[in-house]
C-alpha cells in the first residue's frame, strides 16, 4: 500500500502537520513558514517530479485554464503593484494556496480510494483539535472570551481563533457527506455519523458566528444532494445533540444562546467587532474604485488602509489567553475574500480567482446531480461540501494562519471531481466499490490477489495500467 500510494504522504502530512502546536506568536505571524507550509511545497516538488515521469493525471484544457488563470491575475497585480518588492510575498503566498497547491491535488490523486485517503485525514484533524479544543473549554485553558478562558481553539492559540473552527468545520462536512454517501459500507457510514455528532461539541465551543452559518449551509446542501430521508435523519441527530449538549447539558448555553443572538444584531445593534468589519469593507470597496482594473496591489490593504478607512475602525482586536499574554493584533485584511481580491487585484484578479472558483462549482453540482460518477458518489459530496463551505466562509474571512494551506487542499479536491481527464481516462471510473459496498449493475465481483488483480489478469494493480501510478484500462478496473 505505502508502495502504490507514496506520492499522497506529502499531501496527508499537509493536513497533519496542522496538529503540531505553534509558538505564541507565530499563528498569523507575516513570513512563517509553519510544518504544514513545508509539506505543501514538497507536495508540489513531488507533483513536478511525477509529471516528469510522466505518471500524473491528465487534464483538459478546460482544467489547465481554471487551474491556471489565477496566476495571469496575481502576475499583473504584482507587477502594477506601487512597491512590486513588497507585492512579491502575496505572490507567492497565493500562488502557493491557489495555483500550486490545487494544480498538485488534481495530477497526484488517482482515483476514489485515493480521495477518501485525503478526506479522511481532515476527519483526523477535526477529531484531535477538537478534542483539545473542549479540554481547553473544561479547564478554563482557552482563548480569552467575555472575560473568561474558555474559547476553543486548539493548538493555533489566540492570535487564530479561526484555525480549531475552520478544521473541525472541515471535518464536520467531511463526516456528515460520508455517512450520508450510498455506496459506502454501513459500518463506515455509522462511524461517520458518530464522527459528525462528536465534531458538533468543538465547533459550539468555538464561539465563531462565521464557521456555525458556513457549516450549517454546507451540511444543508449536502443532505440535499443526498436525499430528502436521509437529510431528515441526520437533521434530527444533529438537532437532538445540539439540544442535548447545550439545553441539557447547559454547555456555554448563555453564550451560545448570545452569540447566535448577535447573528441577528449585525444591522441594528452591530459589537465593535462587526463595526470594524464594515469599515473594513468600505475601505475595501474605495480602493477598488481608486483602481478598478488592478487594484492596489497584493499586500497592499495595510498600507492604503488609512486613507480609505473612516474613524469608526479600531485600533485592532485584542488577544490574549491559551498561554498566550494580552497581544493587540492589528487589522491588516478586510476580513472578506472576495473584496481582499478586488481591493489588492481589482476586477481581473477577482475574474481569475472567483470566476474559476463559480466555474468549479457549477461543473461539480452538475456532475454531482447528473449521476456520473454514481459509485463514488460520496467523493462528490465531501468535495462539494467542502467547497460551498470555503466560499461561504470567503464572505466574512480571508486567507491568514497557518490553517490557510488546507484552502489549496480542498480548492484541488474539488477540482479534482468538477474536471474529467481527457480521453476518458477519468480517476472515477478506475476506482471500484470500497469492500462491502454494493456492486454496481452488470459488475462481476471476483477474488482479488494481494496487490488488487482479479486472477488472470494481465493489468497491474488498479490505476497502474501503464506504470506505478498511470491509469488503468477500463477493461481492468474491476467493473
Amino acid at each position: 500500500m505505502l508502495r502504490r500510494h507514496w506520492p499522497l504522504l506529502p499531501l496527508a502530512a499537509t493536513v497533519l502537520f496542522l496538529l503540531a502546536p505553534l509558538p505564541a506568536g507565530d499563528a498569523t505571524a507575516s513570513g512563517k513558514v509553519g510544518p504544514a507550509d513545508a509539506a505543501s511545497l514538497l507536495l508540489v516538488l513531488v507533483c513536478a517530479v511525477q509529471a516528469l515521469r510522466g505518471r500524473v493525471r491528465a487534464l483538459t484544457p478546460l482544467g489547465v485554464l481554471l487551474l491556471g488563470a489565477p496566476a495571469v491575475g496575481l502576475a499583473v497585480a504584482t507587477v502594477t503593484a506601487g512597491d512590486p518588492y513588497a507585492a512579491l510575498p502575496g505572490f507567492v503566498r497565493y500562488l502557493q494556496v491557489f495555483v500550486l497547491v490545487p494544480a498538485a491535488v488534481v495530477l497526484l490523486v488517482r482515483d476514489a480510494r485515493e480521495f477518501r485517503l485525503a478526506a479522511g485525514c481532515f476527519v483526523v484533524l477535526a477529531l484531535v483539535q477538537g478534542a483539545v479544543g473542549v479540554v481547553q473549554y473544561a479547564t478554563h485553558t482557552g482563548a480569552s472570551y467575555q472575560g473568561e478562558d474558555i474559547r476553543a481553539v486548539g493548538t493555533f492559540g489566540p492570535g487564530d481563533v479561526m484555525g480549531m473552527a475552520t478544521v473541525v468545520a472541515y471535518g464536520l462536512i467531511v463526516a456528515t457527506a460520508a455517512a450520508l454517501a450510498p455506496g459506502l459500507p454501513p459500518r463506515l457510514r455509522r462511524i461517520a455519523a458518530g464522527c459528525a455528532l462528536v465534531l458538533v461539541l468543538p465547533l459550539v465551543l468555538s464561539f465563531s458566528r462565521g464557521a456555525w452559518i458556513a457549516t450549517l449551509g454546507a451540511a444543508l446542501l449536502v443532505m440535499a444532494l443526498a436525499g430528502i430521508r436521509r437529510a431528515l435523519t441526520v437533521l434530527a441527530a444533529l438537532a437532538a445533540a445540539g439540544v442535548v449538549l447545550v439545553g441539557g447539558l447547559g454547555v456555554g448555553s448563555e453564550m451560545v444562546a448570545e452569540r447566535l443572538t448577535s447573528i441577528t444584531q449585525v444591522s441594528s445593534a452591530p459589537d465593535q467587532s462587526v463595526t470594524d468589519r464594515y469599515t473594513m469593507w468600505a475601505a475595501a470597496e474605495s480602493m477598488w474604485r481608486e483602481r478598478p482594473a488592478a487594484g492596489v496591489g497584493l499586500k497592499g490593504f495595510p498600507a492604503h488602509r488609512d486613507g480609505h478607512a473612516s474613524l469608526g475602525l479600531s485600533s485592532g482586536s485584542d488577544t490574549a489567553g491559551a498561554g498566550q499574554a494580552y497581544i493587540r493584533q492589528p487589522l491588516l485584511s478586510p476580513h472578506n475574500m472576495y473584496l481582499l481580491i478586488l481591493s489588492e487585484q481589482g476586477l481581473i484578479g477577482l475574474v481569475a480567482l472567483a470566476g474559476g472558483w463559480a466555474a468549479l462549482l457549477v461543473v461539480g453540482l452538475r456532475r454531482l446531480t447528473s449521476g456520473a460518477g454514481a459509485r463514488v458518489r460520496d467523493c462528490g459530496l465531501i468535495a462539494t461540501g467542502l467547497f460551498v463551505w470555503q466560499l461561504t466562509d470567503f464572505l466574512y474571512a480571508d486567507i491568514g494562519g497557518p490553517s490557510t494551506v488546507l484552502t489549496g487542499v480542498i480548492i484541488g479536491l474539488a477540482a479534482w471531481w468538477a474536471l474529467p481527464s481527457p480521453g476518458g481516462a477519468d480517476p472515477l471510473r478506475a476506482a471500484g466499490p470500497l469492500r462491502g459496498a454494493v456492486a454496481a449493475p452488470g459488475a462481476i465481483p471476483g477474488p482479488a490477489d494481494a496487490r488488487g488483480r482479479a486472477p488472470g489478469s494481465t493489468g497491474g494493480p488498479i490505476g497502474a495500467g501503464t506504470g506505478a501510478r498511470g491509469p488503468v484500462p477500463e477493461s481492468s478496473s474491476g467493473r
